[in-house]
Parts: C-alpha cells; sequence; structure tokens
C-alpha cells in the first residue's frame, strides 16, 4: 500500500538505526512460523534499540500512517501464527540480540529480546546458573517470544513457567511511550495509577480488572499446573505485590513490545539423573504417569511410538538406540538435585518400583538409567528432535499443530487423551503424541493433508470438538503455546465478563488496535474482529503447484517450520550460512520458502517464465542487469548463499536438503539466464587442474602468484585465492618409489595373487594436483601396513558441477565416472578415497543412477585393519576438527578417527566445531569472502592460533577446511593420515 511505502521511506529519514526490508523474499519468510499458517507481511523492520521502536511507534503516530499496524516477532518458532501478520513485522531476532548485564550477587540478567535461550544458558555455564525454563527449541527460542507466548516446557513442575522469572521488563506503546514493570508494592501501585496518559490508564484498568472481579477469577481459572497464557488476572497479585508482567506475559505483543527484560536466575542442579523407561504402547507409558509423581522427580515426558519409530530412521537414533531399545513408547523421568544423598534416595525408589512391577501386565518392559551428562543430553535432544521428526512420516498426511498443547488436571489426562483418541479415530486419523504428563499436558498432533480441502475443513470440525472436550476435563486449549489464531476460544474458557475485561484492558495498552489485531482480543469500545480461525493457510498456496512439479522439489514442501536451522550454536554443522548472515533468507526453511513461492508462480505466472529461448535468455538477462523486478533474482540471492555442505541434510530433522534443491534451482534458472564465464571456470575446476599440473605445473603457479593474475581472477572472475598447483606431483613421487599410477587395464589384468592384500588408492582431483604430499602419505601408510597399494589416476567427480547446477553434464560425467568404479569393484578390490566430499559424492549424488559405491574413507578401511596398526607411544595428543559434510553424512566418521588412533597408541581429542566457511567453491568466490571469514571467526577462528608456524597437532581431514585455515591463520593442518604416517614409519 502507498502509506506503508511513504512509512517506509519517511522511517529511513529519521534517527532509526536498524534495517528495513520491504523486498518480497523478506516478507514471504515473515509470513510462516512453525503453524499451519501463512500470512504475507506489508514489510519487516529489523530495530537495533529501544530508541529503534519508539521512533518506528512516533512517526506511526502521524495521521498518514494511522492505518498501519505492526507485530514484534521472536524466533518465530510459534505453533499458533501469533507473530504473523499482514501489517508490519517488527522483528527483534537479528540485531536485538544482546546480553546486557549479569549480575551473580542478585541473581539476574538483563537482556534484548532477541537473545536465544541456548545462547543465554551458555554464556551463564560457567557460572553455574541457568534461566530455567527449558523449552524443546532452545536452539531458536528467543527470549522475548518466550516472554510473549510465556512459554514453559520440561520442569515446568518445579521451575514454573518464564512469568514466574521475569523481574523487569522494558516495553513500548504504540504512541512512542516509554515503561518499565515490575512487582511493585500497594504504594506504588497508587502512584503508578496517577501517572498521565496510557500508563496511568494501563495500572488504573488492570487494577480495576482484578479488584472488581477477585472472586470470579478464583472461580473461572482452573486450579491446575498448567493455565492460560496471557492477560493472567489470577497472578497481578501475588508474592511480590502487583505485577503488570502477568498480564504483559503471554500477551503475544498485543499490548505493547517488550525491548528488555531482567530475568531471574536459578543454581544449576549439581546432580541428575535420568531414567528411559520401556513401555509395550503409549497407553501404558500414560497410565504410569501418576505412579511415577509419587517419587518427585522434576519432569516426565511420554514419547509415543510415532515418533521413536521416525528417530530410528534419522542421524539421533545412534546416539539413543542403546537407551530406548526396541519400546514403543518411553516415558523419560528425570531427577535433579543439590543434594546427591537426596537424589539416590528419589532414584533408588524408582528404580526399586520398576524392578517390583517388571513382567506384569501393563507394566514397564525394561528402563535405562543414567547419570552421565552426554547420555541424559541425548535422551533429551531425542525429545526435543520429536516435533521436528513428524515432518518426516510418509505420505501426504503429516502431524500437524492446532489442537496440541491442550492441559488437564493430571489426575484426569489418562481419561482425557482416550477420549480424544476416540474423536480421532471416529475421522480415521492418524496422530502422533508426546508431552509434559507431569503436568497434564500432552501434544496430540493429528495428521492432516492441508492441501487437501477436505482435511483443511477439519482443522475447525476438530478443534470445536477438543474445545468442548477440554472444557469438561477441566483443563484449557492452550496450556503452552499461544492462543494466536485460536483467539476466538478466549471467551469460552474466561468467560462473557472476564473476557470483556481483557477488552478494557486491551484498550488501555493499545486503543487503536494497531498492535497484533485480532489476536487473544479486540480492544473494548472498537468493531474490529479476532482472526478467523480459517485464515489461510500454508497449504493453500502448496496447492496451486501441480503435483509433478512438487515431486520434483518434493522436500522443500516437507519443511515445516520447526526452524531447527535457525541454530546460532557455534559448534554444531548446522546452516553456516545462516549464522554468518543471521538472515533466515539464507537458512534452509527460508530456501525451502522461496522455492515453493517460485514454484508457485511458476505454475500460475505467464509462461514465459519457462522459456528456454536464447533471446528470450538475453533479453532477460539484460532486464536483470537493467534492474526489472523478477523474483526468481530473489529465489537465485537466497540459494546463492548456500556453502552446499549438506548438514541441513541430515541435522534438519525433515531432512531438507537444500544443496540438491539449489542444484535443480540453478539447473531450470540457467535455461532462462546467461550463466557468468566463472561458472564455467569453476564447474570445470577438476578437468582445468589436471590440465595446469599435467601442461605447464610450474609456468601455473609463478602466474597464480603475481598480483596481478590475482587482482584479475577477482577482478573479471570473481575468484579469490585460487590454489597452486603441488610440486613434486604424485606421478614424480610415486616414481622416486619404483611405482606408477595404474590404469582400468592394468588393474584388470592383476594376476588372484597381486590381488592378494591389494587396495585400489583413488585420489580425487583436489588432493591429486594441489595436496600430493597427502597422496603419497596415504600410499605410503597403507604400504607400511602391508598392503599391495595401487594408485589409480585421479578420477572426475563431477561434484563442482552439481554444486552450480551443471546437472546434464553432471549426470554424463557421474554415469562415466560410475562405469569405472564398478569395474574396480567387480574385481574385489577395496577402493579408498581420501577427500571427503568427494568419497561421499559417490555415496550420495550418485545414488541416483545406481546402488551407493563401495568407495570407503581412510578410516572406515583402516577399522576393518586394526591389527595391522603397530603400537606406539606418544603423549602429546592430536586435535580434529571434522569436515562438515563428512560429520553429517558419514555421523560416526570422526569416533572411527579417534578409535585408530587409540589403537595406535595415540591420543585424539574430537573437537565440536561448525563449518569452517569454505566449503569448497563458496569461500573462493569474491562475494562470500567475507562472510566465508565470519563463519570460519564463529568457530574455528575461536579455537585455532593465527601464527606462522606449523601447529602438527590439529588435524583436519577437508581440502577446504585445510585451505581455509592457512588463508586465515597462516598455517595449514596435517590430515590424520599424515599424522598417522610419520608417528609410526617416520
Amino acid at each position: 500500500p502507498a502509506e506503508v511505502e511513504q512509512f517506509l521511506s519517511t522511517l529511513e529519514r529519521t534517527k532509526f538505526a536498524g534495517e528495513i526490508r520491504a523486498d518480497y523474499a523478506s516478507r514471504l519468510l515473515a509470513s510462516t512460523d512453525n503453524s499451519i499458517y501463512q500470512i504475507v507481511p506489508q514489510a519487516v523492520i529489523h530495530p537495533r534499540t529501544t530508541e529503534d521502536v519508539v521512533q518506528v511507534f512516533q512517526l506511526a503516530t502521524q495521521p498518514e500512517f494511522q492505518a498501519i499496524t505492526f507485530s514484534p516477532r521472536g524466533g518465530g518458532t510459534g505453533t499458533n501464527g501469533q507473530s504473523l501478520s499482514p501489517g508490519i513485522i517488527l522483528d527483534c531476532s537479528k540485531y536485538m540480540r544482546q546480553i546486557l548485564e549479569v549480575n551473580l550477587e542478585q541473581a539476574w540478567v538483563r537482556v534484548q529480546p532477541g537473545v536465544v535461550l541456548d545462547q543465554l544458558n551458555t554464556h551463564l555455564k560457567a557460572e553455574g546458573v541457568f534461566f530455567a525454563p527449558n523449552l524443546a527449541p532452545s536452539s531458536r527460542a528467543t527470549l522475548g517470544g518466550m516472554i510473549n507466548t510465556d512459554a514453559c516446557g520440561k520442569g515446568s513442575r518445579i521451575y514454573g513457567r518464564t512469568s514466574d522469572h521475569i523481574l523487569e521488563l522494558t516495553w513500548v506503546l504504540t504512541d512512542g511511550t516509554v515503561g518499565q514493570s515490575s512487582g511493585i508494592s500497594t504504594e506504588q501501585l497508587s502512584q503508578q495509577k496517577t501517572l498521565p496518559g496510557r500508563p496511568g490508564q494501563i495500572y488504573r484498568q488492570v487494577d480495576d480488572s482484578v479488584t472488581q472481579h477477585r472472586g470470579l477469577i478464583a472461580q473461572q481459572f482452573p486450579k491446575m499446573p498448567r493455565f492460560l497464557t496471557g492477560y493472567n488476572l489470577a497472578k497481578v497479585y501475588g508474592a511480590n505485590g502487583f505485577d503488570l508482567n502477568r498480564i504483559l506475559a503471554g500477551s503475544e505483543g498485543t499490548l505493547a513490545v517488550i525491548t528488555e527484560a531482567k530475568l531471574k536466575l536459578t543454581p544449576i542442579p549439581h546432580h541428575r539423573v535420568l531414567f528411559s523407561i520401556h513401555y509395550d504402547c503409549f497407553d501404558d507409558a500414560l497410565n504410569a504417569a501418576q505412579s511415577l509423581l509419587e517419587t518427585e522427580p522434576a519432569a516426565i515426558e511420554t514419547i509415543d511410538d510415532t515418533i521413536l519409530e521416525l528417530a530410528r530412521q534419522d542421524e539421533i537414533y545412534d546416539a539413543v538406540k542403546a537407551f530406548v531399545g526396541d519400546a514403543r513408547a518411553i516415558n523419560l523421568v528425570e531427577f535433579v538435585s543439590h543434594n546427591s544423598d537426596h537424589l539416590l534416595e528419589q532414584a533408588t525408589q524408582l528404580q526399586q518400583h520398576i524392578e517390583q512391577v517388571a513382567g506384569q501386565p501393563n507394566q514397564p518392559t525394561g528402563h535405562y538409567r543414567t547419570s552421565e551428562p552426554s547420555e541424559i543430553q541425548a535422551l533429551w535432544e531425542l525429545r526435543k528432535r520429536g516435533v521436528g521428526l513428524l515432518g518426516n512420516r510418509q505420505g501426504p498426511r503429516k502431524p500437524v499443530a492446532f489442537v496440541e498443547d491442550t492441559a488437564v488436571p493430571p489426575v484426569q489426562l489418562a481419561s482425557y487423551v482416550q477420549a480424544f483418541k476416540t474423536l480421532l479415530d471416529r475421522y480415521g486419523l492418524d496422530y502422533a503424541l508426546f508431552g509434559h504428563v507431569d503436568v497434564g499436558c500432552l501434544h496430540v498432533r493429528p495428521a492432516l493433508n492441508l492441501q487437501a480441502p477436505q482435511d483443511e475443513a477439519l482443522i475447525r470440525e476438530i478443534s470445536d470438538q477438543v474445545v468442548a472436550l477440554v472444557r469438561r476435563y477441566g483443563g484449557v486449549m492452550w496450556a503452552e503455546h499461544g492462543r494466536g489464531f485460536r483467539s476466538e476460544y478466549t471467551v469460552e474458557f474466561f468467560g462473557e465478563t472476564l473476557y470483556q475485561e481483557l477488552r478494557k484492558i486491551k484498550a488501555a495498552f493499545d486503543p487503536d488496535n494497531r498492535l497484533n489485531p485480532g489476536k487473544i482480543v479486540t480492544p473494548l469500545g472498537t468493531d474490529d474482529e479476532i482472526v478467523p480461525l480459517e485464515s489461510p493457510l500454508r497449504g493453500q498456496f502448496d496447492r496451486q503447484v501441480p503435483a509433478a512439479l512438487q515431486a520434483t522439489y518434493e522436500v522443500a514442501f516437507s519443511c515445516n517450520g520447526n526452524g531447527a536451522c535457525f541454530n546460532t550454536t557455534s559448534e554444531q554443522v548446522m546452516c553456516p550460512s545462516y549464522k554468518g548472515e543471521l538472515d533466515r533468507i539464507h537458512s534452509p526453511k527460508g530456501r525451502a520458502m522461496l522455492l515453493r513461492e517460485w514454484l508457485r508462480l511458476l505454475a500460475t505466472g505467464p509462461s514465459s517464465d519457462r522459456s528456454g529461448n536464447a533471446l528470450v535468455k538475453l533479453w532477460n538477462s539484460l532486464a536483470k542487469a537493467g534492474g526489472r523486478y523478477d523474483y526468481s533474482q530473489e529465489v537465485y540471492n537466497g540459494l546463492h548463499g548456500c556453502l552446499s555442505c549438506k548438514a541441513c541434510a541430515t541435522q534438519c530433522p525433515i531432512h531438507v536438503d537444500i544443496p540438491s534443491l539449489k542444484a535443480q534451482f540453478l539447473h531450470r534458472y540457467y535455461s532462462r539466464y546467461l550463466r557468468s564465464h566463472r561458472d564455467y571456470l569453476m564447474g570445470h575446476a577438476e578437468t582445468l587442474a589436471q590440465w595446469q599440473a599435467t601442461l605447464f605445473p610450474q609456468f601455473t603457479n609463478a602466474l597464480l602468484q603475481t598480483a596481478w593474475t590475482q587482482a584479475l581472477l577477482r577482478t573479471l572472475m570473481g575468484v579469490v585465492d585460487a590454489p597452486s598447483i603441488s610440486l613434486p606431483t604424485v606421478r614424480d613421487a610415486l616414481a622416486a618409489r619404483s611405482t606408477s599410477l595404474l590404469n582400468l587395464d592394468q588393474l584388470t589384468q592383476l594376476s588372484p595373487a597381486n590381488r592378494r592384500d591389494g587396495v585400489v588408492l583413488l585420489p580425487d582431483s583436489f588432493s591429486y594436483f594441489y595436496e600430493a604430499p597427502l597422496v603419497i602419505a596415504t600410499y605410503d601408510l597403507l604400504t607400511g601396513l602391508g598392503f599391495r597399494v595401487y594408485v589409480a589416476p585421479p578420477v572426475t567427480s563431477g561434484k563442482p558441477l552439481q554444486v552450480l547446477g551443471f546437472l546434464d553434464r553432471f549426470e554424463t560425467i557421474a554415469q562415466q565416472t560410475r562405469t569405472y568404479l564398478e569395474k574396480i569393484q567387480v574385481m574385489e578390490l577395496p577402493l579408498v578415497g581420501i577427500e571427503p566430499s568427494i568419497v561421499l559424492t559417490f555415496r550420495d549424488e550418485y545414488t541416483q543412477w545406481g546402488q551407493p559405491l563401495k568407495v570407503q574413507l581412510p578410516q572406515e578401511f583402516l577399522l576393518e585393519h586394526l591389527e595391522r596398526l603397530p603400537k606406539v607411544e606418544v603423549s602429546t595428543p592430536y586435535t580434529l576438527l571434522g569436515h562438515c559434510t563428512e560429520k553429517t553424512l558419514a555421523p560416526d566418521s570422526q569416533t572411527q578417527w579417534q578409535q585408530l588412533f587409540t589403537a595406535a597408541g595415540l591420543t585424539l581429542n574430537l573437537q565440536a566445531t561448525g563449518c569452517c566457511g569454505m566449503a569448497g567453491l563458496y569461500g573462493h568466490e569474491r562475494e562470500h569472502l567475507e562472510t566465508s571469514r565470519s563463519i570460519y571467526d564463529l568457530s574455528w577462528g575461536q579455537i585455532l592460533p593465527k601464527t606462522p608456524q606449523p601447529q602438527k597437532h590439529y588435524l583436519a581431514t577437508g581440502f577446504s577446511c585445510r585451505a581455509q585455515v592457512e588463508r586465515f591463520a597462516g598455517w595449514q593442518p596435517q590430515h590424520p593420515i599424515q599424522a598417522l604416517q610419520a608417528n609410526l614409519y617416520s
């Protein structure tokens, strides 16, 4: 709208220091959260400070901007569309993420709303304290979002909700007024009620609503551990006197924009014991909850067979399989304490109970007890990952959130769940069950295909019946995840009288209904309506894409918005581009969203969008340079920032493989646009390296070392830090060892005697041409272990072509290379590669044309021959920093190196790291250099010293990783093979 354009352009000319985004990609990314809804906003604003928010609202008070509305947004993890709005989104997660002050003596912390829960607790861990509310999406849930939904999760039975840990809030009203609220005395309340303007009116109205209806509030609000979130009239008066924060917490951004929070800190319990108790079915696990509560645990969480079965197909399973066995349902029961004796007493009581009932009908079939921190973390990670895993369910119907956080008194839970299951069974629906049975809150997610209108209609039909059901059992519709688009049911739980009081409170804070309008209540005195349950759904957008086109990009449509890719933890590999940019466009969820909309526009837009005509390609390239808007450019920009590291292919619970989707997109995109010269150069990097090394290696190196050549490559081709050819070459080094490369004919003619103890070393182009010492070290190590090592000529994998979307050419090369490797496999000679990204290309991308090839990583091969390893005694430990693709597609790869080093008498420590930031081609592209450096600095740069002196005890398995360390730290790590060879045979 014109008034929004004018507002944004005017805001740019003020003192506003944040970021203003009106591009379609940014708006699209803010149109979804972890719910079933999709509402495209008019713009997204990223403030940096409280003053920025004030500036926005002061400008918005001008008459010409009175129709503009605003909705604050945090981590985007809401399951009910709380932050979705057609107005302007105030996203506080990008810049307002500072931990401002920690006071350990008084046990509080002051933060901005964009601070992520895990970020805060990692910062506090060394001090022995934490922020206690524990959420499943803790890696991306912001504290502002937690406050706005009054969030809670595991352990709420003893730690309560977010509102129980708020000491003070700073907030901004829509007229630009800045306020602060905390627990105050009756005398202080009297003073607040005399304040001029909205603040005084707010205090007067809240006090009147609570004091005049005290009896009705006590009668209407159920007495149960989990109750209503937002506008919590029952707790305004408490131990801290009058506390306005009990109204603000859970208000979903409908009253004010929170810009700072002072939060209570809790000592980390010194001791923990966790039980994984196994059952034959979910009902047995559920019915056991009451007896388990008698042992006074901190938490009881239940997981059903649907999630356990999905977990068995996920990378998480290797970490937990010994703890869950073949259970069809489990209860995770945790005890925490500062007193080890008390903890032991509790745990022993539970263990005795389990052993007493073992073997009886409907009782536990087994259990696992642990106090080992890594095992406890793995089991809780299973619980956290469960929600995301539901998106991996086969078929068009997926478990979705819309009636998923109901709660009833715990004593009623088993009966209530049976009634709930009966309701869903009448519709023939499958569903997943998990949750916090200790507090009567169970997550139920019916499986629906929301692209199908008949399933879409079930949202209303089932929701109405669940409201009636939960009221019959004395519970609530929303015990944990807020109201959002379920706000129309508010009156049924508050009653008409209290509902009108909520409207009065809304009117005191936001009389013009400009903050997240339509959520929870509308201001009294207006005709504005509550948002309907039948608001626009993601499925309504997706169904516009033909089935055949959806099938080609299937995984993009599987993304359920859980936001696991918003993880900023530096020790994890998930989505380095998001960590480097902090822009959600550059995340797997963001890219999947861009692709889905691109496909929708392809299906509904003009046919010229699909043209491959050369003249059209030329015209569109000129139009691109001339600035003509084309949404496909926004998709390209989003995908161009992807490192193709493959972390999302396994780290995402839905396995949204963005690098594969990126290759498909680029393949189609360049049927319309002309490619750059750099794409052809880098796509054929393997062939180019071969030409350089074979024809003129010394000349190539001399040329690359000149400033003129480097400037030319940077300016004309957009290439930085091109690698030099390794001299002496592999061929020369082998000749010095009286051997040579063996071609396929020579290999096939080997006698049975020469095949015995034989192994084919398959160098990739990058190791062979750029790191000859590594290839020779591998040869020497294997030879020293008694193998007949046959070094094959380097193969062209086509990996750079695949990354850049040259899919036709990639297929041709892949088919040729497959044929070559299959002929070697027929001879039953082991095939061992060196570079993880290439070996795993053979085992991953090549599966499009047959079974995975049996090419092993070095550590995989050597582990099969541990008896050959000599043992040495070396006291100085080595540290391994793993390659992203290797860690994700071969999850055992790092511990395999550790096992090898241990068998050889060496110590190898595994360093938890994120991505190094190079990722093959990405780090050599000029426009990505600074982001590549930022990604390196987030993780590797924090660990590795910057020095010209070689650091021989740091190891890295990836060619790109070693090159990245050399350019940013000044030295190059060794490969683990080189460390083994040096210690065993030097």
